[in-house]
């Protein structure tokens, strides 16, 4: 384990030395790192969006994919205070940090797990959109350590437990949540937020 974490360690250190030269990516790099979230937002109600109208099933998955998004997040929470990391910058003052310092827990990546949960429950929805939450979480994990707030370990950590949590999830909550579907579905209001339109 103390391997991994030397490995984890030095990784940075490379990823922060290179920050520290290629300035032309410091603007991009920060804005994904503190606003990249609103890109899984996007594709998340876009999953819906798409879904409003098919069967109970895929109604229900897209919506998992935004759920299970939030629990893994949820679930994230108790796991970093368990494992109180530092972040990089609290064990070496001297790095390149190109956002705002955080005083909360470094591993795992609440980002990361945000990302890893959204793409999975996205490919639970469509492939094609799974695909693009794929990419855009492992950008996500990468540009985390570029900007200095985490080791690649921590991202590495925060994408698979959102993955796992979100997959796992959907296998528990499958049939419940088609039945709430499929019955919320002859709720007026929600009759007319689905039904096509003319």
């Amino acid at each position: 384990m103390s391997s991994l974490l030397d490995l984890s360690t030095t990784l940075f250190l490379h990823v922060n030395d290179f920050a520290r030269t290629s300035t032309w990516l410091h603007a991009p790099a920060v804005a994904y790192a503190k606003y990249g979230v609103v890109v899984f937002a996007a594709l998340l109600l876009l999953g819906v969006w798409q879904r409003r109208r098919g069967g109970d099933g895929q109604l229900a998955a897209a919506l998992w994919a935004g759920l299970g998004t939030l629990l893994a997040v949820g679930v994230n929470q108790p796991v970093a205070s368990l494992v109180a990391e530092p972040r990089p910058y609290a064990a070496h003052p001297a790095v390149l940090v190109l956002v705002d310092r955080s005083t909360d827990w470094s591993f795992p990546s609440d980002h990361s797990v945000m990302a890893g949960a959204a793409a999975v429950g996205l490919f639970l929805v469509s492939k094609r959109l799974g695909a693009v939450a794929a990419v855009a979480a492992v950008l996500m994990a990468a540009v985390r350590v570029y900007v200095g707030a985490h080791y690649p370990v921590d991202v590495v950590a925060g994408l698979v437990l959102g993955a796992v949590v979100a997959g796992l999830g959907w296998l528990l909550v499958r049939r419940p949540l088609t039945w709430l579907v499929h019955h919320g579905r002859t709720l007026p209001v929600v009759d007319r937020v689905l039904a096509p339109t003319a």
